[in-house]
């Protein structure tokens, strides 16, 4: 009855699921029992256990599977995809999400990577529409209709917002009132359109550049809207931005290639209309931004909500501009007989509505300060990458500016206050970049 017993319990053992070193010591116990006599009967009896290797191999094998199955299971459970053929879970935006909560520098790579591509690709697709022209070199047509730009990217943002909102169950009904949309939306339309027309009289670094002098016309406006005040260093920061604005725009040619032509068809200075154009821009855009914080203040609302009343405001007006132009149906005509333009317009609102999403996520992951690093140095990789794709020589006044400008940039950054809570609220895609 002893050794029957004790054969019982040996099988229970190697039946049970162990590591590998515990069966080993299993084996031995095992091992030591044979050839021992039994003390209640008169024959000796041998317990014989079977202990190859093959025997213990396969149970590891199947120890090993057991594990799989259940860590599969595991990661589907947390919606992290399947594992590998080696045991690691396969690349899904699931287990990209978790990388971006998990791994800080991988996931501020990750972002910055995404922002500054999309957005490198908008310049580029923004220069290649304005001064090159489609179709047989040397015979080619310019693109002219700008507010036609303006509205298919307005409407492929209108459409995103809309579906956003619908997906995450906000609600469509207008919180703030209709005219504070439609306010908003002007100022966006004719920032956007001065933005575009600046490339016909002015080269895009000069264009870009000029964007990082928008902190003068925000404070400008901040103080007269807002009320807000603001510190001398800041005062500082912005003269100092805008005097290595000036220093770059003095030191080399700041006209486009396609200035000449544009000049001489419709009368006006090359490079200096272009300059009238950015502070356009500049004004207008400052006015933008600052109304949008006042609705978001005032009124409560997620930013995809204002976003779809801005772009759908935006839309209508760029729709009625152009008929009222006289310029819809030509612009319609243009891009039938160039079907490379409205594949290189719909290329680049794709890019902008792409951005805000990835600009979104960075903020809510990493904060304003880690973005707003990316958008100075993204600034910084499109002035460098235009000079290079369109041929924009920098001389030795224009890398000094540049130096003056994102030195600044730099500091303001490395002086702001870190952030009680990062903000999830998406920064407007109706803004220009």
């Amino acid at each position: 009855h002893e050794w029957k017993g004790e054969l019982k319990r040996t099988a229970a053992t190697l039946a049970t699921p162990r590591s590998s070193a515990r069966r080993r010591r299993t084996r031995t116990r095992t091992s030591g029992m044979n050839g021992r006599k039994s003390t209640e009967g008169e024959h000796d009896v041998h317990v014989n256990v079977p202990c190859s290797s093959y025997d213990y191999n396969h149970a590891d094998h199947a120890d090993d599977e057991t594990r799989r199955v259940k860590r599969e299971q595991s990661f589907s459970k947390q919606g992290l995809g399947k594992l590998s053929s080696v045991g690691r879970p396969k690349f899904s935006l699931a287990y990209a999400r978790q990388l971006l909560d998990t791994n800080y520098y991988a996931g501020v790579a990750l972002c910055a990577a995404g922002i500054i591509g999309t957005l490198v690709c908008y310049g580029i697709l923004q220069e290649r529409i304005m001064t090159i022209p489609y179709g047989e070199k040397g015979r080619g047509n310019y693109f002219k209709y700008s507010l036609f730009i303006v509205l298919l990217n307005r409407f492929l943002t209108c459409c995103t917002a809309f579906v956003t909102c619908v997906v995450k169950g906000e609600g469509l009904k207008p919180v703030a009132p209709l005219y504070a949309y439609a306010g908003v939306s002007i100022s966006n339309v004719v920032a956007t359109s001065c933005q575009y027309e600046a490339l016909k009289y002015v080269t895009f670094p000069v264009q870009t550049l000029a964007k990082t002098a928008k902190m003068v016309p925000v404070m400008l406006w901040g103080t007269v809207i807002l009320l807000k005040s603001y510190s001398w260093k800041e005062y500082v920061m912005a003269l100092a931005v805008t005097g290595g604005c000036s220093l770059f725009l003095l030191s080399g040619d700041a006209s486009s290639k396609v200035s000449k032509v544009v000049s001489s068809d419709s009368g006006l200075g090359g490079s200096a209309y272009g300059g009238l154009l950015m502070l356009g821009y500049l004004g207008f855009d400052g006015f933008t931004s600052t109304f949008q914080e006042k609705l978001f203040k005032g009124f409560e609302m997620s930013s995809h909500h204002q976003v779809l009343y801005i772009t759908m405001f935006s839309t209508t007006f760029a729709f009625i501009s152009l008929v009222l132009s006289n310029t819809l149906f030509p612009a319609i005509t243009f891009v039938f007989a160039y079907p490379r333009c409205i594949i290189d317009i719909l290329l680049l609102s794709s890019t902008a509505v792409t951005s805000q999403f990835i600009i979104a996520g960075t903020i809510k992951h990493y904060g304003a300060l880690v973005f707003a690093t990316i958008m100075t140095t993204r600034q910084f990789v499109s002035i460098l990458v235009s000079s290079i794709l369109f041929a924009h020589p920098l001389v030795g006044g224009q890398w000094l500016g540049l130096l003056v400008v994102f030195g600044t940039l730099y500091m303001k950054i490395a002086q702001r206050k870190k952030p009680a809570k990062p903000s999830s609220q998406l920064p407007s895609s109706s803004s220009s970049k």
